[in-house]
C-alpha cells in the first residue's frame, strides 16, 4: 500500500503511460484520448439528426467509454482508499501565488480559486467557468485534448499534434505569466 500511496517518480509513470499507445495500436488500431468521449456520449443520446453525431458510436467509442470510466473509478478509489501526500509547492511558486492574492494551499489547488465559494468571485468565475469554456472549445479546434496529442500524437509522429502541443504549452505560459496576474490583481 505504501508503494501506491506516493507520487511515482517520472521515469516509472512516464513509460507506463507512454506504453499505452503501441499496447492500443497493437489491440485494434486504437486511438488514446480523453475528449472524444463527449462525442461518444453525445452520440448516443442526441437524435441522429445532427450529423456530427451520426455514427456507430458502440463499435467506435465503446472501449474509449469504458477506458474513462476506468479512469474515473480509479480516481474515486484513489480518492477514498490511498492517502494523498501533501503536495510541495517551490518557494519561488508559493511567493508568486501569494502576491497574487492566493492564500489557501490546503490540497491539490489552491481553494481560493477552485472551490465552491471561489465559484461567486470574479477571479473563480473566470478561472473555472471562463476557463473551461476556453478549454472546451480549444479542444474541438484543435481536434483533441493534451492527452492525445502529447501521448499519442506525437509518439505517433503527427506535425498537427506537434503545433497543437506547442500551442497548449504558449497557451498555459500565457496565462502563468499575463492573465493570471491580470485576473487576480486586477
Amino acid at each position: 500500500m505504501d508503494l501506491l500511496s506516493q507520487p511515482w517518480p517520472w521515469f516509472v509513470a512516464g513509460p507506463i503511460i507512454g506504453l499505452c499507445v503501441p499496447v492500443l495500436l497493437l489491440l485494434g488500431n486504437r486511438r488514446f484520448g480523453i475528449s472524444s468521449n463527449l462525442r461518444h456520449m453525445c452520440a448516443a443520446i442526441a437524435p441522429a439528426s445532427i450529423e456530427l453525431f451520426r455514427y456507430d458510436w458502440w463499435q467506435r467509442g465503446a472501449w474509449n467509454l469504458l477506458f474513462l470510466a476506468g479512469t474515473v473509478a480509479g480516481g474515486f478509489i484513489a480518492w477514498q482508499v490511498l492517502t494523498v501526500p501533501d503536495v510541495q509547492l517551490s518557494p519561488a511558486t508559493h511567493e508568486a501565488l501569494t502576491a497574487l492574492g492566493i492564500q489557501r494551499f490546503a490540497g491539490l489547488a489552491p481553494g481560493d480559486v477552485f472551490s465552491w465559494p471561489a465559484l461567486a468571485t470574479w477571479p473563480g468565475f473566470l478561472s473555472i467557468v471562463v476557463g473551461g469554456f476556453l478549454v472546451g472549445f480549444g479542444t474541438a479546434y484543435a481536434g483533441g485534448c493534451t492527452s492525445g496529442h502529447a501521448i499519442f500524437g506525437l509518439a505517433t509522429f503527427q506535425a498537427a499534434s506537434l503545433a497543437a502541443v506547442a500551442g497548449f504549452f504558449a497557451g498555459g505560459l500565457l496565462a502563468t505569466h499575463w492573465l493570471l496576474p491580470l485576473i487576480f490583481r486586477g
